[in-house]
């Protein structure tokens, strides 16, 4: 898999790349800041060379603030295709917002501070390479608990509590224990709450959309 990789410490960026090479990737180029991530990824796409999955931290030059989430945002908004993950320890809440509500998959948010084994990681980045959805649980959580609590009247109270726990993390029997529901009542829920959030049945992901779904109504 070919990397483009954003991240503005020398240190962890040269750690990240004897990484990624040891993992069997290729490092395309980097960059230490937001323009550099933007100029490197225009320069490699307009030799029809983009990279398999941009791989970025958030806080980077020059504003220090969430630079470099705002600059996948713009290569997204260029290359609607083009897979992202962000490794970050931070989470930047409106824009955090905006990328993992895009359409299209390929999109990644994880903590440097949790993840704790390499495979792991390697597998995140296979999933969003292949157009796939990976989010850290606190992210989810955190944009849960900062947001506005949004009108999603087509929801009953169970149903809402069925997707906070969702939100957690919780499976299917997870939720069934801490509800005191069977398995079936708890999937038949879920299917509710795909279906009155419009995620049909080829819907990739409909888990984590249908809490994105809910974040994105909180937000408006």
């Amino acid at each position: 898999m070919r990397l483009l990789l954003a991240e503005d410490s020398a240190l962890l960026r040269e750690a990240l790349t004897a990484l990624l090479e040891r993992l069997g990737h290729i490092v395309v180029a980097t960059a230490q800041s937001a323009p550099e991530l933007r100029e490197a990824f225009e320069r490699l796409a307009a030799a029809g060379d983009a990279p398999d999955v941009v791989v970025t931290d958030v806080r980077m030059p020059p504003d220090e603030t969430d630079d470099g989430l705002r600059a996948a945002l713009d290569i997204r908004a260029l290359h609607p295709a083009q897979p992202v993950m962000v490794l970050s320890q931070y989470i930047a809440d409106t824009y955090a917002r905006e990328l993992l509500t895009l359409p299209g998959g390929g999109i990644g948010y994880l903590l440097k501070d949790r993840v704790s084994r390499v495979r792991d990681f390697a597998t995140a980045l296979d999933t969003v390479a292949e157009g796939g959805t990976v989010i850290d649980p606190d992210v989810v959580q955190h944009l849960l608990s900062s947001s506005r609590q949004g009108p999603l009247d087509a929801l009953t109270g169970r149903e809402r509590e069925v997707l906070g726990l969702m939100a957690d993390g919780q499976s299917n029997s997870d939720i069934a224990v801490s509800l005191t529901l069977t398995d079936a009542a708890v999937s038949k829920h879920i299917g509710n709450i795909f279906t009155k959030l419009g995620l049909g049945p080829v819907e990739e992901n409909r888990r984590v959309r249908a809490v994105l779904t809910y974040l994105d109504a909180a937000r408006s």
